[in-house]
């Protein structure tokens, strides 16, 4: 496939999750707190195809370049009512695409490593304040936000999910089976999940996947 095809493609869905979450927030009446987590996963779930619609990460990286400086647009005058969110200081939607880029230039040679290197941010954070808003009984505050233990182990669990299924079932170097995945996936997710806890202002968009990066470099597949 051509790269600015790809590219094209990128665009187009990655814009039409965003017509999505709008249609459900007028159709449905949610909220702008969930309908920004369906973008959030469904941008993020793009990582599975990257390698199909591209032959260099340098295309995509130019993707993540713009919407970083679309959502801060976004973040400054609203253009988007379904990302938009409560907290003027999160600027979570500026750092999801930054995380992205750097995970492409540093793991494009390994895409197993790559998707799995954004699915604790992409499915665990992504759930963590869903399960924590509709099950959450157990508070805990960190500065001045207020989280749960329900939300941290969605994060958890939807973490550790979609990061063991991508370390082996995305093709690619290095080869992990499904038994060799389950332990860097579980450890992972879990130290994620509590950088992910003590994170504020939308950083953790950076240091779920920062850490993320640190750990799958250094384990010995």
């Amino acid at each position: 496939m051509s790269n600015w095809l790809g590219l094209l493609i990128c665009l187009l869905y990655i814009f039409a999750i965003i017509g999505l979450a709008e249609g459900l927030r007028r159709w449905r009446g949610y909220s702008s707190s969930f309908t920004r987590k369906v973008i959030h996963i469904g941008v993020g779930m793009m990582a599975w195809g990257l390698h199909y619609l591209f032959d260099s990460p340098w295309y995509f990286i130019t993707a993540c370049v713009a919407f970083m400086l679309i959502n801060f647009l976004d973040w400054r005058y609203g253009f988007f009512a379904a990302m938009s969110s409560s907290d003027q200081a999160n600027l979570g939607t500026v750092y999801f695409p930054l995380m992205a880029g750097i995970v492409a230039y540093v793991f494009w040679q390994q895409p197993p490593l790559m998707v799995a290197a954004l699915m604790p941010l992409t499915w665990g954070d992504g759930m963590a304040p869903v399960i924590g808003k509709a099950y959450g009984q157990r508070q805990y505050t960190v500065y001045s936000s207020v989280r749960t233990l329900e939300g941290s182990l969605g994060f958890l669990v939807a973490g550790f999910i979609f990061t063991w299924l991508a370390l082996w079932v995305v093709n690619g170097f290095p080869d992990i089976s499904p038994g060799a995945a389950l332990a860097p996936a579980f450890v992972v997710t879990l130290v994620t999940m509590f950088i992910e806890a003590i994170s504020i202002w939308g950083v953790d968009n950076i240091t779920i996947t920062a850490v993320a990066i640190l750990i799958f470099r250094a384990w010995p597949f």
